[in-house]
């Protein structure tokens, strides 16, 4: 889990004009005690965030394939949701070492970022795909990699190993 990678071309985009939100580092990541107060404010904030941005793809609403911003005029893709949730959980005081933007590929094989919050009881992920707020193992995803949690400029590569898909053979 800890090899180095290249940031997403949106994440190094979004740094370049967003700089204040990669700067920092820590040698000690936090990782979130969950208590039962914790678990419900994750809950709310991923639901919150969900329902105040409408899903547009970055062509329909940048003109390009790949652009990671905050939301615009309340829209954005999968990036824009992640980056809010991010931006309100820290604005709530979460710890922004245990606030990792990853990469994962869904369903459909394609392209798609979530939230992994560091805790205690396990990485959680929140989504705008899939509602529920859930372990990274109970989600339909393949994770491929992940900012650092020691620096969030820097990202992580993931060895997802899991087989997806389940399927019978008849006779």
């Amino acid at each position: 889990m800890d090899r180095a990678t290249t940031a997403p071309v949106g994440h190094r985009q979004f740094c370049q004009s967003n700089e204040w939100a990669c700067r920092g580092s820590t040698s000690q990541p936090a990782i979130v005690k969950l208590t039962e107060a914790r678990w419900q404010e994750l809950i709310a904030i991923n639901a919150e965030v969900n329902n105040r941005i409408r899903p547009v793809t970055d062509i329909e609403l940048f003109g390009r394939e790949e652009y990671w911003t905050y939301p615009v005029d309340g829209a954005g893709d999968c990036e824009e949701y992640v980056l809010e949730k991010q931006r309100v959980l820290i604005a709530a005081g979460w710890p922004k070492s245990a606030l990792l933007i990853t990469v994962a590929k869904d369903i459909k094989n394609a392209g798609h970022a979530v939230l992994t919050v560091r805790t205690d009881q396990g990485d959680m992920i929140l989504d705008n795909q899939v509602t529920a707020v859930l372990p990274w193992y109970a989600t339909p995803y393949r994770y491929i990699k992940r900012q650092s949690p020691h620096a969030p400029a820097k990202w992580t590569g993931i060895s997802d190993t899991r087989v997806t898909t389940v399927s019978s053979v008849g006779n």
